[in-house]
């Protein structure tokens, strides 16, 4: 004899995953945050947050690390994704960029964000497959990852941040947290 068991609940249905990506600067600091679902990739939202130059280091690092803040809790992602520093010949833009990064992370944590970084490498080869892609070539294949709204412009600083969220798509196995 066979018996058949009675559903008594549908089906979980799943809530999209969302990461925001970090391109860190304290002059202007990309951020973007993309929404994963089982049919698409959207960035429901970019920026580029410019600080204002006049303001000390640490009145700036304020401002971003509060704006980052209120970008969380509005679209509430459940990872962050930033860019690692790479360090050139100005060791004092590096230290200032390395201070705002701990502000970022300090922000993600508090709210219980998951945190992931990602060299620049990395990140090129996630989004183009080829380490030492230019800005363009990066530019021009973030469309076909990742749908994008109409939007007039964007700075360079808020396609890395995409990129920087598209590396951690590709990278990390984001699961669907349940309602």
């Amino acid at each position: 004899m066979t018996t058949f068991r009675k559903f008594t609940q549908m089906p979980r249905k799943f809530k999209n995953a969302r990461i925001i990506g970090i391109d860190p600067g304290y002059d202007r600091l990309g951020v973007a945050v993309i929404e994963k679902s089982l049919n698409e990739n959207k960035v429901i939202f970019s920026d580029c947050l410019i600080s204002n130059r006049k303001e000390t280091l640490a009145e700036r690092i304020t401002y971003l690390g509060e704006e980052i803040s209120k970008i969380i809790k509005k679209y509430k992602p459940t990872v962050l994704a930033i860019e690692k520093i790479f360090f050139n010949e100005n060791q004092k833009t590096a230290l200032a960029v390395a201070e705002l990064r701990g502000a970022i992370v300090y922000e993600g944590a508090k709210n219980g964000v998951k945190i992931f970084e990602y060299t620049p490498l990395e990140i090129k080869v996630a989004v183009t497959g080829y380490g030492r892609a230019d800005k363009k070539q990066m530019i021009s294949l973030i469309p076909r990852l990742v749908k994008l709204p109409n939007k007039p412009k964007r700075l360079d600083d808020e396609f890395d941040a995409i990129a920087t969220a598209i590396t951690c798509l590709a990278r990390e196995k984001l699961s669907y947290p349940h309602h």
